[in-house]
This record gives C-alpha cells, sequence and structure tokens, in this order.
C-alpha cells in the first residue's frame, strides 16, 4: 500500500511537471500575433465588430492565463473607417484552476489611453447598436422537438442556467488612466465630453468593502460648461441579494460655465448610497451638500424602481446669504429697493415626488425677516405648474420691488414745478386766472407686463399674512387667493385692513393677446383718505381728509401705463365721512363774495385754511379714460355743496364746476362784510375747479361769469321790492308782474 501511495504521488507529480512543460512550450512557441486575422474574423462573426490589433498581442497560459494588448481599435463592423474606441494598453490575467470552478480570479486589471466616441446621426441611430450582434449565418439547427411537438432544447437551457451557480469575482485591482468619453449628437448638436479619467480600486471581492477613487473632467457644448470632480467611497455588492452600496461616498469639484455666466460653483457632496434591486428600493442616507455659501442637510428614499419612482423624504438648508449665493454663481437679481435683501434664508422641509412632480411638505422658510410655512408643490415639471398654500408673520414687498424709475422721478419732478408756480402765482386765493389743463404725458408707454411668461404660468397660490407692506402701505390680515393657466389670470381675493378699514379686491386679466385685458373690482370701507395719500406720495400734502367708502368695476386694454389708462372704462361710487377740503376756506370764498354783493370790504383774514365737511359722496363714469361725475354733494355745517365735472385721467387734470348753497343758518358771523342776508339763502354760489390734480382745492376759485349772473339776480330782486313799495296798490296786478319780470331780466 505504501508503495502504491509513493507511486501515485509520482505519478501526479509526473502529471503537473508535464502540464507546465506543456504550458511553457505553448507560450514559447506559440505565437497569438500570428493569428490577428483569424482573431479578427471571430470578431466580426460573433460580435460585429471590426477588430484592429495594432500593437503586440502578450499572454500567459499557467498559472496565469494572461493578456496583453497595446494599440488596439474598435469599430462596428458596418462603419469599419469610423472607430468607436481606441485602447492605448489593455492588461489583465486570470488563474487558471479557479475557473473550473467558476470562480474569477484575476491579478491588476490595467487601463491606459482609452478613447471612446459614442455618436448618433441625423436619423438617431447610434454607431454602438450593431455591437454584439453575430452576423448572419445558415440556416439554424432545429431544436428537438418533443413527442407534443414542442421545443425541448429552450427548457433545457432554462434548466441548465437555474442549476448553474453564481459566478465569484476575485480581482486583486482595478486601474484605469488617461481615459476619454465623448458623446455627439448630430441631430440636436449636443455634445458631452468625460476627460482625463482616472480610476483606482483596492481588491474587488462580493461582499467586501472595495475602496475607489475617480477622477475626472465634464463638459458639454449647449450649454458650455465645465466641471472638475473627485469621488472617493467604498463600493460593497452582493449579486445574490441585488444590493449594492457605496459607503463614505464623497463627490467634490467645481462647475464653471455660461449657466454661471463663468464664474466658479464649488461643491461637495457627501453621503451614503443603497440601491437594493430586490425591493426596487434606492437611498441617499446622511446627505450632506455644500455649494459656495449654501450647505444642505437631507435624507432620500426612492420606492418602485422598476415601475413608476416615488421619492420621500426631507431637507434642511441651514440660514445663509442667498444674495452672495447668486451673485457668485453668475446670475443677476433684479433692481430692488433694498440692496441689503435677501441676504437671510433657510429652509427645511419633508419632500416627496415622482419623476414629473415634486411636493415640499410642512415647509419652513426664512426670507429675511419674514417666516412661511405650509406647502409649496411643482405638479409637472414640463409645464412648470406651481401649487402654494403658504402662511406668514409678515412680509416687506417694497424692499424686493425695482425703486422708481428715472422717467417716473423726472415726471414727477415736473408736475410738482408745475404745483410751485401755480402756488407762487397764488392760486386758490381767488385772485389769479384759473390754472390751465395739463396737456404733459403722465403715463409710461414702456411694456408693463411681460406676457409670454404669463401665458405659460400655472399657478394656484394662496398666502396668508400677518403682516404686509406695499408701497408703504401697511396692510393686517393680508390674504391672497391667485390662479393662472392658459393665459388667464385670475385674483380670487386680496383682503386685508389698511390702517383703521378694510379693503377687497378681485379681478382677471387675459394675457392671450398682445393687448391684454383686465378687469378689476376694489372696494374700500373706512380707509382713512389722508393717510393712505400721504403714504403713498410723502411729499406731498393729501388734498382730502376723511374716511373713504369705494365700490368699483372697472375695464382697460393694453400693456403699458398709457394704454391702459386711455382705455380706462366702468363706474365707481365713493363716500367720504367727516373729512375736509385742505387748503381751500369755503367760507373765506364766500365771504368774499358775500361781501362783493354787499358792496363791503371784510375786515379780517380767516385762519383756518381748511373747509370740514360732514359727508362727501358721488359716482364716477369712466369712459377711455375719462372720469365724468354729475353729483358730487357734500354736507358742510350751514351749506350744501353740488358739484359735476371731469377729471381727466391721461393728463391728470380737472375741470369741475361747483356750486356752494347757503341752507339759512342764521348764525351771527364775526366779519358785519360777511353777513347772511335772507334774499342770498337758496342760492348757489358757483366755484370753477380747472388745473393739474397735483393742485387740489388750489385749482378752485369764484365763477366770476356765475357770480355775475347771481349779482343781476339779487339786483332785479332788489329792484322789485322797491317797486312794490312804491306802487302798492295803485297799479293792476298785471302790470306790476310785467315790470317785475323786465327788471328780473
Amino acid at each position: 500500500m505504501k508503495t502504491f501511495g509513493k507511486f501515485l504521488g509520482l505519478l501526479l507529480l509526473g502529471l503537473l511537471l508535464v502540464i507546465v512543460a506543456l504550458g511553457f512550450a505553448l507560450t514559447q512557441l506559440f505565437d497569438p500575433n500570428d493569428y490577428k486575422d483569424e482573431i479578427r474574423q471571430l470578431a466580426r462573426d460573433k460580435a460585429n465588430l471590426e477588430l484592429e490589433l495594432k500593437g503586440e498581442i502578450g499572454w500567459s497560459l499557467f498559472p496565469w492565463l494572461g493578456l496583453e494588448l497595446h494599440d488596439t481599435t474598435l469599430a462596428s463592423a458596418a462603419s469599419p473607417q469610423q472607430p468607436f474606441a481606441d485602447v492605448g494598453m489593455l492588461g489583465l490575467s486570470v488563474r487558471v484552476l479557479p475557473l473550473l470552478s467558476r470562480e474569477v480570479q484575476m491579478s491588476d486589471i490595467r487601463v491606459d489611453g482609452l478613447t471612446l466616441r459614442l455618436e448618433r446621426d441625423a436619423k438617431g441611430r447610434g454607431n454602438w447598436q450593431d455591437i454584439g450582434q453575430p452576423a448572419a449565418s445558415g440556416a439554424k439547427t432545429p431544436a428537438a422537438q418533443t413527442p407534443t411537438g414542442g421545443s425541448e432544447a429552450p427548457a433545457a437551457a432554462t434548466t441548465a442556467s437555474k442549476a448553474a451557480p453564481a459566478l465569484k469575482l476575485d480581482i486583486d485591482s482595478l486601474a484605469m488612466s488617461n481615459a476619454r468619453i465623448e458623446y455627439r449628437d448630430a441631430r440636436s448638436g449636443q455634445q458631452y465630453t468625460l476627460e482625463g479619467l482616472d480610476l483606482r480600486t483596492g481588491a474587488i471581492r462580493e461582499g467586501a468593502s472595495i475602496p475607489l477613487t475617480l477622477k475626472g473632467y465634464f463638459g458639454t457644448n449647449q450649454p458650455v460648461l465645465r466641471a472638475r470632480g473627485e469621488l472617493t467611497a467604498s463600493l460593497r455588492f452582493d449579486t445574490a441579494l441585488k444590493r449594492y452600496q457605496l459607503e463614505n461616498a464623497q463627490l467634490k469639484g467645481e462647475v464653471s460655465g455660461e449657466p454661471l455666466n463663468n464664474q466658479t460653483l464649488a461643491f461637495d457632496l457627501q453621503g451614503q448610497l443603497l440601491a437594493d434591486l430586490a425591493a426596487q428600493v434606492a437611498e441617499w442616507n446622511s446627505l450632506k451638500l455644500t455649494a459656495n455659501q449654501l450647505s444642505l442637510l437631507g435624507e432620500l428614499k426612492v420606492r418602485e424602481l422598476d415601475k413608476q419612482p416615488k421619492l420621500e423624504g426631507g431637507l434642511s438648508i441651514a440660514e445663509f446669504d442667498l444674495r452672495a449665493f447668486l451673485t457668485g454663481i453668475g446670475q443677476s437679481l433684479p433692481p430692488m429697493a433694498d440692496g441689503n435683501s435677501l441676504q437671510r434664508f433657510a429652509l427645511a422641509s419633508r419632500l416627496s415626488g415622482s419623476p414629473s412632480s415634486l411636493t415640499l411638505q410642512d415647509l419652513k422658510l426664512q426670507l429675511d425677516d419674514s417666516s412661511f410655512t405650509g406647502q409649496l408643490a411643482v405638479t409637472d415639471f414640463s409645464r412648470q405648474s406651481l401649487r402654494a398654500q403658504l402662511k406668514g408673520n409678515r412680509l416687506d414687498l417694497d424692499r424686493y420691488l425695482a425703486p422708481p424709475s428715472q422717467q417716473a422721478d423726472a415726471a414727477s419732478a415736473s408736475r410738482k414745478a408745475e404745483v410751485k408756480q401755480e402756488v407762487a402765482q397764488g392760486a386758490g386765493n381767488g385772485s389769479t386766472p384759473l390754472p390751465n389743463q395739463p396737456t404733459n404725458q403722465a403715463w409710461s408707454e414702456e411694456k408693463l407686463l411681460p406676457l409670454e411668461a404669463l401665458r405659460k404660468l400655472d399657478a394656484e397660490v394662496a398666502l396668508s399674512l400677518g403682516q404686509l407692506t406695499l408701497r408703504k402701505l401697511p396692510i393686517d390680515s393680508a390674504s391672497l387667493k391667485f390662479k393662472a393657466q392658459g393665459g388667464q389670470l385670475t385674483l380670487n381675493e386680496l383682503r386685508g385692513n389698511l390702517f383703521d378699514g378694510r379693503f377687497a379686491l378681485s379681478g382677471n386679466l387675459d394675457a392671450r393677446s398682445d393687448a391684454p385685458q383686465l378687469q378689476l373690482a376694489p372696494q374700500l370701507n373706512d380707509i382713512p383718505l389722508e393717510r393712505l395719500l400721504k403714504t403713498l406720495k410723502p411729499e406731498e400734502k393729501p388734498p382730502l381728509r376723511g374716511n373713504l367708502q369705494l365700490d368699483a368695476n372697472l375695464q382697460a386694454r393694453g400693456n403699458s401705463e398709457k394704454a391702459l389708462i386711455d382705455s380706462l372704462g366702468g363706474n365707481a361710487s365713493f363716500v367720504i365721512d367727516d373729512g375736509a377740503l385742505a387748503d381751500a376756506n369755503l367760507e373765506q370764498q364766500l365771504c368774499r363774495g358775500i361781501a362783493t354783493l354787499n358792496r363791503k370790504v371784510p375786515s379780517r383774514e380767516f385762519t383756518d385754511k381748511d373747509t370740514p365737511f360732514r359727508e362727501l359722496r358721488g359716482s364716477l363714469l369712466l369712459r377711455n379714460g375719462v372720469a365724468s361725475n354729475q353729483d358730487l354733494r357734500a354736507r358742510i355745517p350751514g351749506l350744501t355743496v353740488n358739484g359735476k365735472g371731469n377729471i381727466d385721467l391721461r393728463v391728470l387734470g380737472l375741470d369741475y364746476r361747483v356750486g356752494v348753497v347757503l341752507e339759512g343758518d342764521q348764525r351771527e358771523m364775526p366779519d358785519p362784510a360777511c353777513q347772511v342776508n335772507e334774499r342770498y339763502v337758496g342760492i348757489e354760489w358757483p366755484l370753477r375747479c380747472r388745473g393739474p390734480l397735483e393742485l387740489g382745492a388750489k385749482a378752485c376759485r369764484l365763477d366770476q361769469d356765475g357770480l355775475g349772473k347771481i349779482a343781476a339776480k339779487l339786483a332785479g330782486e332788489k329792484l322789485t321790492e322797491k317797486l312794490d313799495e312804491k306802487l302798492g296798490d295803485k297799479v293792476s296786478p298785471e302790470l306790476k308782474d310785467a315790470l317785475k319780470g323786465l327788471f328780473q331780466r
């Protein structure tokens, strides 16, 4: 037995020596370079691939099956003159004996100088699509038939496939250097480039942590963009469980180009990535992103990868300077009244989404001094469909709106100069001629609305604010409901508290044509008019005081201030309670008129410059920018004021007639020259207001023509009285009436 064992050992040793000798003989006596043509033909037949082996083929057989290729090109057999891949050097070796048990044990895999060119032609066909398809061959051998006529071979292949053990990988390392990948699309002209690629890995074994590093440069031409990046991570995979992980992944680099206005964005992206294809789940845990000033944390999970992927998770952005961030990446901001706005921005939210939508739920948003909560969603990326339901503490919109334009400032300064000139000439004291109605252009002809953007807008917004500041107006408990779709914008509600009153506004805008149509329905209740006007124009003294009630329906058409005002139409009704007409003392005006009729001179000047009234009401009919009023009525102690006329909004001028009626108040007046006589009761004393609206009451003074008619009428009545005294009953009543009529005329 011992002799047999020794014999068996010597036999195995001899066989091993024979195998080694055969391997040595094959590697020394057999040169694969002599069979390049056969190798090329085999690539054509089996893979439809044109293989060009320009360099020498190095190889080894045992114990490593080694292969080393130099200066090799690959092309589709359909276009052999257009190689899609060049390889400077490819080297790999496989241990032979483990292959018998379906184990792939490899030494280092080295790839150097790889260039891969992928192209689509004008018809959309790629130069790689024919690769891997065997060339057409003769008739196929029919599969063995079962007794029932079915094919037995597929079933056998399936059974063999199920029975085959899983392939196991064991590679010492993978190194790829100086690689380049290009993609071109002839139809769109789009081009992408990955170059300078450098990949290094540790030992590649299933279930083990595989360290890897990938560096390279990325570029595209539409738009022109350039990026540099480096990825470090540990890869772990289990092919049986279909589970793949990137542990401690970190991608950092820089990007620059046209979208960033040639500015540079430095980024650092980290996290733990998992793809479980058995459960069809992908996760990104411990997500951390820094990009210049921005710092983001989050967790992301995608389910149902094989169906309609669904995204869920959460993210938070620490407070940072949004203005500096946008400026740093070349994004120009529109002019804003406050150059220090957008310096504080923060966000935290849960999120959910799909390939076509994204929703931010339980949103907490910080913008400067404003805080918002609620929900924000884009329901369709292709249509940019925005849905928002937000609630905030306060928002100062004036900070983010553009400052007044120089043109508007110049026009305002010009109008102020006109007013000062009128005041310097003594307008309003009744001693100068009426000022002329302004003829200068008061409104801009610049385009007001971005119609193309409004036509694409798809939005539904519900916003409520504790405090809103707009054009310096302090609005409390503001509420906004807005909808836009297909070029039609609807303001369902804009309401709030203003000073001690309330306002509401609804309307719609049809932007489908180049001359958009606007409809507005404002309502004002108990708005302090003086505070409103003083806030809107703090440099001017308000011409009116009182609590305003307004109800209007307005329509206009056009895309500039001038076009809208020129086409303005509709109707409105208004009431002003407990008010006063500033810088217009009607008592002084009436005193002068009465003193003139009494042929006396007032003995003193009036100290009060305003005229108080209990109520001022009327209605407006607007047509083509001109507001007509025929029923103005004011209640002043002892007086009734009636008025009618036009306000031309196109040139901000007015032409108005006011009649003041004495109601018979017989109070003793301090100045005897202005005492009201019974014969003045019921007479409508005429005032004329004409000129720029900026003049306010300074554009009003006695109507000398109307005053002359009153004087003639009173003179006739006085002669009639004397006639009665003289004639008495001496003449017939018919003759007396005829004489009275003559004197009255």
